[in-house]
C-alpha cells in the first residue's frame, strides 16, 4: 500500500500542476483576442482613431494607464479579489489594444498574420522547453532581466539619434530576450504550481494564474512587437 502511495501522490500533483498552467495559458489567450479585436475595431473606426493618436494627452494617457494597470495587478493582486484581478487583466488587455492597433496601420495584414504565427510558433517551443528542462533557468531569467534593461535603455537613447541600425539591432537583442524570460517564466510558473501549498482556495489560484497570464502575455507581445520590426512589411 505504501509503495502505490508515491504514484498515486505524483498523479494527483501533475493533474494540478497541468490544471493551473491550463488555466494561466487560456487566460493568456483570452487576454491576446481581447487585444487583437480592440487593435481591429480601433483601427476602423475613424473618430477613436481621431480621438487616441490626434491628441497626445489621450495616447500618453493610455500608456500611463497600462503600466499603472500592470504595477497594480503586480503589485496588489494577493490584497485583491479574484473577480478584480481578472477585470483589471482584461481592461489592460483593451487598454493594450487601443494603443497598438497604430500596428494595423503601418504593416500590410499579411506580413502582420505571418509574423503572428511565427511568434506564436516560437512562444510555443520557448514555454515547452521552461516546462520540460530539468536545469535550472534562474539564472538564464536574471541575465535576460538585464538584457532587458540594457535595450529599454537603448531604446531611450535611439529616439534621440535615431539610428535605423542600433533599432534593428534593439529588435533582434529583443527577441533573444524574450525567447529566454519566455522560458523562464514558464518553468518559474510550474515551479510555482508544484509548491503551492494543499487546499488553497479557487480564488487564490485563479489570482495565480492571471498573474503568469499576465507575465506570458507581456513576453509573447513583446516578442511579436520585436518579430514585427524585423519581418514586418510596410504599408508605404
Amino acid at each position: 500500500m505504501q509503495q502505490q502511495s508515491v504514484p498515486i501522490k505524483t498523479t494527483q500533483t501533475n493533474i494540478l500542476v497541468n490544471s493551473f498552467i491550463r488555466s494561466v495559458y487560456n487566460w493568456m489567450a483570452a487576454g491576446l483576442a481581447i487585444t487583437g479585436f480592440v487593435a481591429f475595431y480601433v483601427v476602423n473606426n475613424d473618430t477613436l482613431l481621431q480621438l487616441i493618436f490626434g491628441n497626445q494627452l489621450i495616447f500618453f494617457g493610455l500608456i500611463i494607464g497600462e503600466l499603472a494597470l500592470v504595477f497594480t495587478i503586480s503589485a496588489r493582486v494577493n490584497k485583491m479579489k479574484a473577480s478584480t484581478a481578472t477585470s483589471l487583466f482584461i481592461l489592460y488587455a483593451a487598454l493594450n489594444g487601443a494603443t497598438l492597433s497604430v500596428v494595423l496601420l503601418m504593416y500590410t495584414m499579411t506580413s502582420i498574420a505571418s509574423t503572428f504565427f511565427i511568434c506564436a510558433g516560437t512562444f510555443a517551443v520557448c514555454s515547452v522547453y521552461g516546462m520540460v528542462t530539468k536545469r535550472d533557468l534562474t539564472g538564464v531569467g536574471g541575465f535576460m532581466f538585464m538584457g532587458l534593461i540594457g535595450i529599454i535603455i537603448a531604446s531611450v537613447v535611439n529616439i534621440f539619434i535615431q539610428s535605423s541600425l542600433l533599432s534593428m539591432m534593439i529588435s533582434y537583442i529583443g527577441v533573444l530576450i524574450f525567447v529566454g524570460l519566455t522560458a523562464y517564466d514558464t518553468q518559474k510558473l510550474k515551479n510555482m504550481a508544484l509548491t503551492q501549498p494543499a487546499g488553497l482556495d479557487a480564488g487564490t489560484i485563479r489570482k495565480g494564474a492571471i498573474m503568469g497570464a499576465l507575465t506570458l502575455y507581456l513576453d509573447f507581445i513583446n516578442m511579436f512587437l520585436f518579430l514585427l520590426h524585423i519581418l514586418g512589411v510596410s504599408r508605404d
